[in-house]
């Protein structure tokens, strides 16, 4: 942990954040990785076993985090500050429904790693446009990370649908957009609620225009709001807390578990089969990206 850097900070939830005991360090990032694939694992739950639909889900998922983020910043000692914006909203937005609606027919496990390698492939492009220069061997994890997304998506019998995988690719993409847009904004909950919140409208009117195509259920309506309150909302913030304790390589290895994570609750809670092409691409898909990362970090 970065205790010298943080000892002259004049922020102060880096600094209690950067004295954080290892035990409380792990701790809070493995809740946060939980979480994050907790998110497929609930939402492919709601949309499997229940009548709630996608837009309600996402609709009760965005209302619900907004609500427990704003919670979480009123409740400091400082006057609350929301810094989201429009267009950063939209993209958060985008982000919840893709993921929603791909899930209707979408395996969780696969779901998840095709959402993370869309968001990584997507941020890494970036990058190369923005004029970065990667290494031979950089090259090599982005194809093969390329590689391992489409070859997950070949036809075939364990294939997952196509129109799904492109919705969670988009859904994907929208949030490796998210994700810069809110490099160096500030207090990441604080923006982050502002963008909960700035959401809410989207969310809500996408629900209106199908309403008369929604359904839900008491069971449904939970595993939303456990999505919304426990695996966005708190998944975030405790993220968003633990981050400044971990070194950027550190953070950015850390969450390759989160497919990991998703692929073993789709077998507990889910029956779904690990197959040998869902392996095979989760090898491709998250060594590349490990070999983009640990070299431009050795770049660094």
């Amino acid at each position: 942990m970065h205790v010298q850097r943080c000892a002259h900070s004049n922020n102060t939830i880096l600094r209690v954040t950067c004295y954080m005991s290892p035990a409380r360090v792990f701790a809070f990032t493995l809740f946060a990785m939980v979480a994050f694939a907790g998110n497929s694992i609930l939402c492919r739950l709601a949309l499997k076993n229940t009548p709630i639909d996608p837009a309600s889900f996402t609709m009760i998922r965005i209302v619900s985090g907004a609500a427990v983020l704003a919670l979480l910043v009123s409740l400091r000692k400082q006057q609350p500050r929301f810094k989201g914006n429009v267009a950063s909203s939209w993209a958060l937005f985008i982000y919840a429904a893709g993921f929603s609606y791909a899930y209707v027919n979408l395996p969780a496990a696969a779901g998840a790693l095709i959402l993370f390698g869309a968001v990584q492939i997507s941020m890494i492009g970036y990058g190369l446009w923005r004029g970065e220069r990667l290494a031979p061997i950089q090259w090599l994890g982005v194809l093969l990370a390329a590689a391992g997304v489409i070859g997950l998506m070949l036809p075939g019998l364990s294939a997952p649908p196509l129109l799904s995988s492109i919705l969670m690719i988009a859904a994907g993409v929208a949030w490796g957009v998210y994700s810069l847009r809110g490099r160096g904004a500030g207090d990441p909950t604080a923006v982050t609620a502002g963008n909960f919140l700035l959401a809410i409208p989207a969310a809500v009117g996408c629900w209106i225009i199908v309403l008369q195509h929604t359904h839900m259920d008491a069971v449904g309506v939970m595993y939303a709001l456990a999505s919304g309150v426990i695996t966005s909302g708190l998944g975030y913030a405790l993220w968003y807390r633990v981050l400044p304790a971990l070194a950027a390589t550190s953070a950015a290895i850390v969450q390759l578990s989160v497919p990991a994570i998703a692929a073993i609750g789709a077998v507990l809670f889910l029956n779904e089969p690990l197959g040998l092409r869902l392996i095979l691409a989760s090898v491709a898909i998250l060594g590349g990206i490990v070999l983009v990362i640990l070299n431009r970090r050795a770049a660094a």
